[in-house]
């Protein structure tokens, strides 16, 4: 596949995933986006805090240094201390994602072969990007589980709803806008 096209193309899927992850978080009031469903899993907040700092440490100086920035606290991330806000959150993530996107946005077509480390592990360019759009669907899927849990009944389905395929067929409308962020 053509380099410039991939990249038209990762770029595309990337703002699809912020976009879902948003419009499930948008369901939520605050104390749901800080509820844990359960002891042993991650609140909205604690994703969206861990993605963030994910995002900084991996594309900040994307081709010149290692992926795991020395002043990344991974651990840290998955804690929520009381000057995590939502807002203060939510502020994070939007700067994780100008990161990713003016990483990625500014590779040239002969950058996808070039070699980057994540943890001292070489990675070419494209096999870093697929690793991290594979990262970021798991935990796009995480929040949008977790916040269909916490909703119920009250959720608003993102997607074409449960027996309504044949329907979306034969008119099918986007549900999820392609406008870029």
């Amino acid at each position: 596949m053509e380099a410039m096209k991939y990249k038209a193309d990762v770029l595309r899927e990337l703002r699809r995933l912020r976009r879902l992850a948003e419009a499930a978080a948008s369901q939520l009031n605050d104390d749901e986006f800080f509820a844990a469903p359960d002891v042993d899993s991650n609140s909205v907040a604690v994703i969206v805090k861990h993605m963030a700092g994910n995002m900084h440490s991996r594309w900040r100086d994307f081709l010149t240094s290692d992926g795991e920035k020395p002043d990344r606290n991974r651990d840290a991330e998955f804690e929520i201390s009381l000057d995590d806000t939502r807002s203060s959150l939510t502020g994070r993530w939007n700067e994780g994602w100008s990161t990713v996107f003016e990483a990625i946005g500014s590779l040239g077509a002969n950058d996808f072969d070039a070699t980057v480390y994540i943890r001292g592990e070489p990675h070419t360019v494209l096999q870093a990007i697929n690793r991290q759009l594979t990262h970021y669907s798991y935990h796009v899927g995480q929040i949008i589980f977790a916040a269909k849990q916490i909703r119920g009944a009250e959720w608003r389905i993102l997607s074409v709803p449960k027996g309504k395929s044949e329907e979306f067929n034969i008119a099918p409308q986007k549900y999820i806008d392609e406008r870029d962020v």
